[in-house]
């Protein structure tokens, strides 16, 4: 990622996996996010059905991923492992009012 020009808008961690979570709240002027699960694997999907713990894309627990904002508010998360946790950061261009 171009951390050039960019601000970061926001963070937030999800800890309550256990079944299908979707992002809401997403900072306006984002349009990067980077997901990192802590301690255990968390899986995806992007195309509208709930994953489930064995069933979707797999994020390895401490690696970092990068995802536009249009890919990521398509996106519902779960646990692969009891206990896993999401941390989200958002970035972009921050929204000035003069």
């Amino acid at each position: 990622m171009n951390e050039r020009n960019r601000d970061a808008l926001g963070h937030q961690q999800i800890t309550s996996l256990s079944s299908a979570v979707a992002f809401t709240s997403i900072p306006v002027g984002s349009d990067t996010v980077l997901v990192q699960c802590q301690t255990q694997n968390v899986r995806y999907r992007d195309d509208g059905t709930d994953p489930t713990a064995t069933v979707g894309i797999i994020l390895v627990a401490l690696t970092v991923y990068e995802f536009t904002v249009a890919q990521f508010a398509r996106m519902k998360f779960i646990e692969a492992t009891a206990s896993a946790a999401l941390n989200v950061a958002f970035y972009g261009t921050r929204q000035y009012s003069a």
